[in-house]
């Protein structure tokens, strides 16, 4: 149950680092009462698979960090304090409104996700033990990688469910096969993510760019496109590759997207090099 795992490139490294901080559905033994969700409650919320979607991403020269810990124990697409009143009543500085902040207190579909409001220790600890310790090996996984190359590409690697639910900002809506979101343009070079659209719409997929995803925590952190950071966040929708209600894979189309994921991987890592 580890907060982050880092896997170094196999061979020559290149300017990319991948990162998948949603996939993991592990939670820790002292978190576990603070939490009114079972088993499924925790996997229906979770970006499923997708750390094995870009787990070749090492052999094509890139650093792969992903986490084992689910996002109901922190979210590290996140800020730290990124939490409400109503999640950690005692916290100093609240954003005005969080629901699924660094501490998810419901559900995508508005099912209650914590037994009691945190306290400001509870919050702390997590954010100490989950949070922090992933944070500073992506920051170092980019420095290092940037001093490297003088530049580095950040793939922030995610999945959305097919269908808005009740709480998103497009319920009931049917959603694109993939999303690619650069803050509207902000965080990373437009060729970045020109080629990501176009990798998946030669293949065949509609493609959706910031649309209902525009990037989260870590592509506003570091998408810095004047700094030779540059970072894009890439959903995919979980029914291309999986049943989801069961979480059964579809072998054969998982098999296809998983190609594609690391066709992307090698042709940002090209294109780095040039931007």
């Amino acid at each position: 149950m580890r907060p982050v795992v880092v896997f170094p490139p196999e061979g020559a490294a290149r300017p990319i680092v991948v990162e998948v901080p949603h996939a993991g559905v592990a939670v820790p033994d002292e978190v576990r009462p603070e939490l009114a969700l079972d088993e499924p409650g925790v996997m229906r919320d979770a970006d499923l698979y997708v750390h094995r979607l870009y787990r070749g991403a090492t052999a094509l020269g890139a650093t792969l960090i992903i986490t084992e810990v689910s996002r109901f124990v922190v979210d590290l697409n996140r800020d730290p304090d990124d939490v409400d009143r109503a999640s950690v009543p005692d916290h100093p500085a609240p954003q005005a409104d969080a629901p699924r902040g660094l501490i998810w207190r419901v559900t995508t579909d508005g099912t209650v996700a914590l037994t009691a409001p945190l306290s400001l220790d509870s919050w702390r600890n997590r954010v100490a033990r989950y949070h922090a310790p992933y944070h500073a090996a992506l920051d170092e996984a980019l420095r290092a990688t940037r001093e490297r190359f003088g530049k580095v590409v950040l793939l922030s690697g995610h999945s959305m469910p097919s269908v808005g639910k009740a709480t998103h900002a497009d319920p009931g809506k049917r959603r694109a096969d993939v999303v690619p979101g650069d803050l509207e343009g902000r965080a990373c070079d437009a060729r970045v993510s020109r080629a990501a659209i176009e990798h998946f719409r030669a293949a065949g997929l509609s493609v959706a760019p910031n649309d209902p995803y525009k990037g989260g925590g870590t592509t506003r952190r570091h998408g810095h496109p004047d700094r030779g950071i540059h970072a894009l966040q890439v959903e995919l929708n979980r029914d291309l590759y999986m049943d989801e209600q069961s979480f059964v894979i579809k072998d054969a189309a998982f098999a296809r997207l998983e190609a594609l994921c690391l066709g992307l991987v090698d042709r940002l890592a090209a294109l780095a090099a040039t931007l």
